[in-house]
Order: C-alpha cells, then sequence, then structure tokens
C-alpha cells in the first residue's frame, strides 16, 4: 500500500517526504529539550516523545487517507465540520471541561488525548471558505465578516490571540484568491486596529508583552525572559552551533523549549548554517504548494490550495519571526517541529487534501 502510494505521488514527493522528515527533526529535539521537564513532571523522560510519536504514526495515516478521499466531496462537510468547530470553541470555555494551563483556556480532554479547538478553526475555515466562495454566499461580503469576527472572538476569549491572527490572516487571504472586492477589505483596516486597541485595553498583560518586544532588556527576570532566554539560545549557536545535544537552555531556562521555542534549541546547537538549512527545507515544502495552487485544475481546489499554503507560511513566519524579534511571541507552533499533537494531525490533513488536489491535476 506505502509502496503504491508513494509511486503515485513521485512527482510532488517533497509534499510527502519533507513533512515526514521535518517531523523526524522534531522528535528528536522534542526528547532533547524535553526529557529534563518530562522527568521532573511525570517521571518519564520519554513522556513528550512517546505521544508525539503516537500523533505522527496516526497523523501519517491519515494523510494517506485524505490523499485519497476527493476534495471536491469536502463540500458536503464543510458545514457540519464549521459548527462542530464553532461549539468546540464554546465548550472549551465552560469550567470544568475545558483545560486550563497559563492563565489559558484551550484544551478539551476526551481521556485518551486532548484536542485543541482552535487548531481545527484554522483547518475548518480553510475548508468552509473555499466551498463558500464558489457558491452563492460568495458576494456577502456582511456575512463573511460575521462568520471570520465570530470564530476570531471566540478565539480571543480563550484567550489566544496568536491563533486569532493566523484565522483572521487566513480568511482574508482565502477571500482575495476568491477575487472579491477589494475595496471591502479596506474597511477591515480601522476596524482592525481598533479590535487590536480593545484587546491591549481589556488585557493589561498584552500591553506587557508588547513593551517587551519593543524593549526586551526593560524587564529580563518578568515579562521579557522568554525572548530573553531565545536571544541567549540564537546567540550561543553561532555560526556552526553548540553540537548534537549540547544546548544548555534546554535544561529548564527556556520557556516552552519543546513547543513554540523549540528552533531556538536548534538553532543553539547547529547554529546560523543548520537554521538555515531548516529554513530552506520549509521554503521547498511551501515553493510546492505555491506549484500546485498554479495547476489547480478548478477553483475550489485552488482556494483549499492557497488556504493552505496561506497556514503553513503563516505559521511559520510568525513563529520564526517572533524567534528573532521581528514580531511579538504570539505562541504560534513551528509546522512539524513543535510538540503538540492537535497542530501536527491538522498539518498532516492539510498535506493530504494536497496530494489530494496533485493527483487530479495528473489525472
Amino acid at each position: 500500500m506505502l509502496k503504491s502510494f508513494f509511486i503515485k505521488n513521485r512527482f510532488f514527493l517533497p509534499l510527502i517526504i519533507l513533512p515526514v522528515v521535518l517531523s523526524l527533526i522534531g522528535l528528536i529535539f522534542i526528547f532533547e529539550s524535553s526529557a529534563v521537564r518530562s522527568a521532573a513532571d511525570f517521571g518519564d523522560s520519554l513522556h513528550y516523545l512517546k505521544y508525539q510519536s503516537v500523533w505522527l504514526f496516526v497523523g501519517f495515516i491519515i494523510m494517506i487517507i485524505f490523499s485519497r478521499f476527493n476534495y471536491k466531496n469536502l463540500h458536503s462537510f464543510s458545514l457540519i465540520a464549521l459548527i462542530s468547530t464553532i461549539c468546540l470553541l464554546m465548550i472549551v470555555l465552560i469550567p470544568g471541561i475545558g483545560l486550563q494551563a497559563k492563565g489559558a483556556r484551550r484544551w478539551i480532554d476526551f481521556g485518551l488525548f486532548n484536542v485543541q479547538p482552535t487548531e481545527l478553526a484554522k483547518l475548518t475555515i480553510i475548508i468552509y471558505l473555499s466551498s463558500w466562495f464558489v457558491n452563492k454566499e460568495k458576494r456577502r461580503f456582511t456575512s463573511f465578516v460575521t462568520l471570520v469576527g465570530f470564530l476570531v472572538f471566540l478565539i480571543v476569549l480563550q484567550p489566544d490571540v496568536g491563533t486569532a491572527i493566523i484565522v483572521f490572516s487566513l480568511s482574508m487571504v482565502m477571500y482575495y484568491i476568491a477575487g472579491m472586492n477589494l475595496l471591502n477589505l479596506l474597511v477591515l483596516v480601522p476596524a482592525s486596529a481598533v479590535g487590536f486597541y480593545l484587546l491591549i485595553k481589556a488585557a493589561p498583560y498584552r500591553l506587557n508583552r508588547l513593551m517587551a518586544y519593543l524593549n526586551p532588556s526593560s524587564d529580563p527576570q518578568g515579562i521579557g525572559y522568554h525572548i530573553n532566554q531565545i536571544y541567549i539560545s540564537l546567540s550561543q549557536g553561532g555560526l556552526f552551533g553548540q553540537g548534537f545535544g549540547s544546548s544548555r537552555q534546554k535544561y529548564l531556562f527556556l520557556p516552552e523549549a519543546h513547543t513554540d521555542s523549540i528552533f531556538a534549541i536548534i538553532a543553539e546547537e547547529y547554529g546560523f548554517i543548520g537554521s538555515i538549512l531548516l529554513i530552506f527545507m520549509y521554503f521547498i515544502f511551501v515553493y510546492k504548494i505555491y506549484h500546485l495552487i498554479r495547476l489547480a485544475p478548478d477553483k475550489q481546489s485552488r482556494l483549499l490550495a492557497s488556504g493552505i499554503f496561506a497556514f503553513f507560511n503563516l505559521q511559520i513566519i510568525v513563529n520564526l519571526a517572533g524567534m528573532v524579534g521581528l514580531f511579538p511571541l504570539a505562541g504560534v507552533p513551528l509546522p512539524f517541529l513543535s510538540y503538540g499533537g492537535s497542530n501536527l494531525m491538522i498539518s498532516f490533513i492539510l498535506v493530504g487534501i494536497l496530494l489530494n488536489i496533485e493527483r487530479k491535476v495528473r489525472l
């Protein structure tokens, strides 16, 4: 089965190989950066590695399934997916159901695994809008803004501003690709500015984060601790890095070392050269998606591929830009590398959809 799968998709092998290779690299660095914390919290240094390995295996299988599932049939499930996602986004806010960590309520515990509804929202908005814009609702700007605004509002309530920005940006990209009136988007510029101001006003810690971004040295042991520890990791890496397993920051100095900040550990151990090679792998991956957009056989597939292209680019850019101080830290995972089953699963589902579009291109 696997041999046949790879042969049929040989023309776009980077779309298969690169996610798997990046995920395997992620396993190595997830273990490295989480072993001490995992042993302290769970008495098992392999705890995070085991969970991520299971998600990787399941994700690969689901990728194969979606590569065989006709993307045109996604239209039939788009409304159900949207309603289900909205319900989960509301359920996660209920105390006792939504798991709370570091002041945010973002996960629902299903016993054997946790689900992060905000990650599902990224998948849902791509599938739903790709169907919406090819049908009768495509010219109703008010409906579009209301839908996106409601989703973003539910995500901000958790709070998860980073994901809210991703979902909003994804929607704007798909609106543009669909060929809608660009003048409508100009209306959102002042509205977005007002929304950003209200977010800061509602939670002073966001203003503190913004100040830490503008001046990381202002409070190095407080709100600026995270970004300063990232800078230490990057500076210690130099040109060629400290060498495999030689990171010092992973020993509980760098927060979220196995999740959002995993790139800092890689940069510390493999330096500028290793970081550039990693970024180049991502570049090849997103270029292949761009090439597929150009070959897309119909509007729905073009919208799907464009939404997926925007998803991966936004996740990569927001994460890496946060690491080097170009953007404020937003809590956005690095695709395939960061620890997290929900994001990994969604990423492989999207790759499977791309592979199915690629099969239609060859047919």
